[in-house]
């Protein structure tokens, strides 16, 4: 297979979503590792430009984490290689609990190990803040544990895996105000706790690459969440987010500040976003 071009351009989704949040104005502070490479300095920096603190991320003695994207018709499949992601260890997380548990929300997805992503379910839980657990790349993980986490954000694929030989409607019913599965181009859908709430996406016709645009969703729905607005309220503002972030090439490029989504003509049907 013969291919056109070739970029390079920092990911990861923990970074993307840590970026997303931060220029929608929250406060945010990324845990993690980085390898002892030049890119582990360079992600460093780039989160540092992007106003996320990193004095929580420490340096290990391997490669920075790293994703190789194929990018065929404004569609992407992603094989990633964890690196210095899989040497960030529970023990290592034990030096920042007490930092965790000041924060208003906890962001996790799967790029960490399982044992770490488990051990901030259980510190969160127990200390009851909240966690918004996007669980990709998909893998399996013990069902107590998405009983006690706040929001659930997986894609169909990753749904599949977390639920097998479950309907969409049964698991959406089972965890109301809870699991948001994410469609892609056809929106977001989730449970209010009287019937199943079907949130469109934003449509638009300039998509360039949607890499990084569920990465946004969250970051952004954590954002919205922070600042009291609603479930639904807080999916349509993430849609907006994610929807203007696809129209660029790369993950982080074109994640937007709060101006930007204020100038977009559907920002009023999350009107009570505050900065």
């Amino acid at each position: 297979m013969e291919g056109n071009d070739i970029a390079f351009s920092f990911g990861g989704k923990g970074a993307n979503q840590a970026i997303a949040a931060a220029r929608l104005g929250a406060s945010t502070t990324m845990i993690g590792a980085v390898g002892t490479d030049v890119f582990g300095d360079n992600l460093v920096e780039n989160l540092k430009e992007n106003n996320v603190d990193t004095s929580k991320v420490i340096k290990v003695d391997i490669a920075s984490g790293t994703a190789l994207i194929q990018l065929i018709e404004k569609d992407n499949s992603i094989i990633y290689i964890p690196g210095a992601n899989a040497k960030f260890a529970v023990e290592n997380l034990k030096e920042y609990e007490e930092f965790i548990l000041q924060a208003k929300i906890v962001i996790l997805q799967n790029e960490l190990t399982i044992q770490v992503v488990e051990a901030v379910i259980d510190l969160c839980y127990r200390r009851n803040i909240a966690v918004l657990y996007n669980p990709a790349p998909a893998k399996h993980i013990d069902k107590s544990y998405l009983d006690k986490v706040s929001y659930l954000t997986p894609n169909e694929t990753e749904f599949s895996v977390l639920f097998p030989n479950q309907t969409l409607e049964d698991v959406l019913k089972k965890y109301p105000n809870k699991v948001i599965v994410t469609l892609g181009s056809k929106g977001a859908i989730f449970h209010d706790g009287a019937s199943i709430q079907e949130i469109p996406a934003i449509f638009t016709e300039n998509v360039v690459d949607t890499t990084g645009a569920g990465d946004c969703f969250n970051g952004a729905f954590a954002a919205g969440i922070i600042n009291n607005l609603d479930i639904e309220n807080a999916i349509k503002f993430a849609n907006i987010a994610s929807s203007i972030s696809i129209q660029h090439f790369g993950a982080q490029s074109g994640y937007p500040t709060i101006n930007q989504i204020k100038e977009h003509p559907q920002y009023e049907e999350a009107w009570n976003f505050k900065q």
